[in-house]
Order: structure tokens, then sequence, then C-alpha cells
């Protein structure tokens, strides 16, 4: 079910929960507001399962990549060494990854996703699935479609750029286990 955007007269968008006309003809305001709703819902989610976005995002790079170092999974995903430590040893504990030392380099730490980790994957993404799609419900298929199309255009732009600056160097690991 397609709803109307809020527009005044003339065009001119109409205020939404008191937010000023001026400010919902800003695409960087909407992207923002919009993204801190859809993030709330996401972390939501996540938090039913216990977990975090971080989480979902590694166990998802490990699913599509396979076994990666700590350091490749931090510069892979701009994180920092201490977060993907902290991150990595969480899914560690709760049996998504193992961690082991690199046979041909022993100061490497590769994370590897395990059958829990898969499973726990699938479910994570058929409940965020399902929060999309209430999320975006005023959307019809074609409009989500579009939508998503142009949000990974925009996204794969912004990427793009942040690749363009320096690149990020690898912590050392020294650790043996996940932490």
């Amino acid at each position: 079910m397609h709803q109307p955007s809020p527009q005044g007269t003339a065009g001119a968008p109409r205020s939404v929960a008191g937010t000023p006309p001026s400010v919902l003809g800003l695409n960087t305001y909407l992207m923002y507001a919009t993204g801190k709703a859809a993030r709330r819902r996401l972390t939501d989610t996540l938090a039913a399962h216990g977990l975090r976005l971080w989480h979902l995002t590694i166990l998802a790079m490990l699913d599509e990549a396979g076994r990666l170092s700590k350091g490749d999974l931090a510069t892979r995903l701009d994180m920092n060494q201490s977060d993907l430590t902290r991150t990595v040893t969480d899914l560690d504990a709760a049996g998504y990854v193992e961690c082991a030392r690199d046979a041909s380099d022993r100061r490497r730490i590769e994370v590897t996703l395990t059958p829990a980790g898969r499973h726990a994957l699938a479910r994570l993404q058929a409940d965020v699935s399902s929060t999309e799609t209430e999320l975006l419900s005023v959307l019809d298929h074609e409009e989500r479609e579009r939508f998503t199309a142009l949000l990974r255009r925009v996204h794969v732009q912004l990427e793009e750029g942040r690749a363009g600056g320096p690149v990020p160097r690898p912590a050392q690991e020294t650790a043996v286990d996940c932490a």
C-alpha cells in the first residue's frame, strides 16, 4: 500500500511530527532520520538474539569471504581492531566462530565461521528481513527495488571515496585465542 508523501500546499513538504518543513526538503536529513529509525529497529531485532550489528556484519563477511585473519576483517569492515577483537571474542564464546593461528604466519589469527554460526546467521537474516519488510511497508515492490538500487548506488560511491583515502594497516596480532 502506497501512501502519499507529506506535501503541503504548492508541493512544499508538510511538517511531520514537529520537523520543520524546510528540513524535510533535505535528503541528508531524511537519510539521517530514516537511518536512525532503521538502526533502532535493527538493533532491537539483533538484541533479541543477544547480538549487535557488528556481530551480524562479521558473521556475514565470514560467510561470504570464508576464513579471514582478524586484521583482514578489521580492514575490510573499516573496524577498530579492539572493537573487532571484542566482537570476535563474543562470537567465539557463542560458538559461532573459531579462531586459530595461521600455520604459515604464527602472528596471524584466522577466524572461521562454524556450522552453528551459519545457522545463527540464517536465523538473523530471516528476522532482519522481516524487520526490513515492516520498515519499508509503505513502499510497493517496485518502489522497494528502486529504493534499494538508489541506496546501493550512493553507498558504493561513498565506499569508493573511503577506499580512495589512506589504506588502514592491520594492527599486530599477538593473542593466541580470539581475545
